[in-house]
């Protein structure tokens, strides 16, 4: 690693003198200056235990290093002046910001006498959960049906004495539809939100009590508590009050109370409606947590990219960069048993699953998957289907009795014939057996490589005194 000390006087004379600085500069990469507080917020981001050692520090110092040298190579590359990269930053940009212009005092303020509001409301009576079963009786109804309505109430208030279950007749007699699916249950309600003759009765009963049959203005009723409370600490509902708030809009409300309020302390310099746009050129100034949140987005962005286009791709489309990493490193790639190697056929009938056999074993692999489209499922009847790959004792019951000669296999279906084509071996033959795990190593070694390149191409330096003091002036 490359380090530079600079003297007292030298760094003085620039103007970066670390002891000067209240946020020193804790490292310089490609010419760029990397401050305290920008390492810090990705240190302790990424490292739940706050508490440090000389040697964590150091190994996240060489992660840090490693991280920056490719966002350097990202700039190098010009990434960040792609259309792609510029609309993405913008977007999160304009996300993020839009929480420093909502007044957060004033929701709190609102929540609160959304709670009080509910405290009035409620009353020292407190909230019921409860269960009923609704007849309805329409307006102007004649007495004759009214006296019907009533008599079917008093069969199934007889019926519940008698033991029946009230959820299963709420279900099948309740004519509150909502309630009825949920075998009569009704939500935790206050005195207020129901009809009076309802309150009167539910706050009467003794939580598992049921009430004998009454009238309301819908109908006729019978209802049993469940439970019954007094409303719960602010704390534990603030949650639910700030997400009825978010639904009613009180962000847009508390965005033009930030406005009023900043059009206030700018005192008419700036005019209303241009007062937002000038908070937000200044946000990263203003707000240190935020131009760190900006740039680890700036930064992680183009590692992506970066990473993509230099490792990952590059890897995963590197067919004889493949083929010689495994021929390399061959005898890593192991298995604890063996494979089969080829494809199971299931076909239509016992003619189609010759044909296919005897077919597939003269070609090469590769060219199965189009012959079979072309030469078999060729018209709108489709005779054949094909399952390819490496199947270990266990993924396949077909290959497993077949091949492997273990378990039961009773083929049924549309494709009842099975033909196998291929052959069990005990190691991988070739690259393409083991792609998964060879790309993932193969792509460990092309980010060493590229981490040597960025390491020898730009200059870096790290000043020790003021690493010292990380999380800790």
């Amino acid at each position: 690693m490359k380090k530079r000390f600079l003297p007292l006087l030298v760094a003085t004379t620039f103007g970066i003198s670390v002891f000067a600085q209240e946020d020193p500069v804790l490292m310089r990469i490609n010419g760029k200056d990397i401050t305290r507080s920008e390492f810090e917020y990705s240190y302790n981001k990424n490292n739940s235990d706050r508490s440090l050692d000389k040697k964590s520090l150091d190994d996240y110092v060489q992660l840090y290093i490693n991280f920056k040298l490719k966002v350097a190579a990202a700039e190098e590359m010009r990434l960040d002046t792609l259309s792609s990269f510029k609309n993405e930053l913008k977007g999160y940009r304009t996300q993020q910001a839009r929480e420093y212009f909502v007044d957060t005092a004033f929701i709190e303020s609102e929540a609160r006498k959304q709670y009080e509001m509910a405290q009035r409301n409620i009353g020292s009576a407190g909230l019921v959960r409860s269960t009923h079963i609704l007849l309805r009786i329409p307006q102007n109804a004649e007495p004759a049906v009214q006296e019907q309505i009533k008599v079917r109430m008093d069969s199934i208030y007889n019926a519940l004495q008698n033991g029946a279950d009230f959820a299963e007749l709420a279900r099948k007699y309740s004519e509150d539809a909502g309630s009825a699916k949920q075998g009569g249950a009704l939500p935790w309600l206050f005195a207020k939100q129901v009809y009076p003759e309802f309150a009167k009765e539910v706050y009467a009963l003794q939580v598992n009590e049921m009430s004998k049959p009454f009238y309301s203005p819908v109908g006729i009723h019978i209802v049993k508590l469940l439970e019954k409370k007094q409303l719960e600490p602010y704390e534990t509902q603030r949650e639910l009050i700030y997400s009825f708030l978010e639904r009613q809009g009180i962000r847009t409300k508390a965005i033009e109370v930030k406005k009023d309020s900043l059009y206030k302390q700018y005192g008419g310099k700036i005019k209303r409606e241009d007062v937002l746009a000038h908070e937000d050129s200044l946000l990263e100034t203003k707000y240190p947590e935020f131009a760190h949140l900006m740039q680890e987005y700036y930064d992680g962005l183009l590692l992506f990219e970066v990473s993509n286009r230099c490792v990952w791709e590059k890897a995963t489309l590197d067919e004889e960069g493949l083929k010689r990493f495994f021929k390399k490193n061959k005898a890593k790639y192991t298995w604890d048993s063996p494979r089969y190697k080829g494809a199971v056929v299931h076909c239509a009938n016992e003619d189609v699953a010759k044909t296919v056999k005897k077919a597939l074993k003269k070609m090469p692999s590769e060219q199965w998957g189009a012959y079979l489209q072309k030469e078999i499922n060729k018209d709108t009847l489709k005779l054949v289907r094909m399952e390819k790959g490496l199947f270990k004792i266990g993924d396949n019951a077909c290959v497993d009795h077949h091949a492997f000669k273990q378990g039961e296999y009773k083929a049924s279906g549309q494709y009842p014939y099975p033909a196998l084509v291929g052959k069990i071996v005990k190691k991988p033959e070739d690259y393409k057996d083991v792609r998964g795990p060879l790309t993932a190593d193969y792509q460990n070694e092309l980010e060493q490589q590229w981490i040597n390149e960025l390491r020898a191409k730009y200059k870096f330096e790290v000043y020790d005194d003021v690493l010292h003091t990380v999380n800790n002036h």
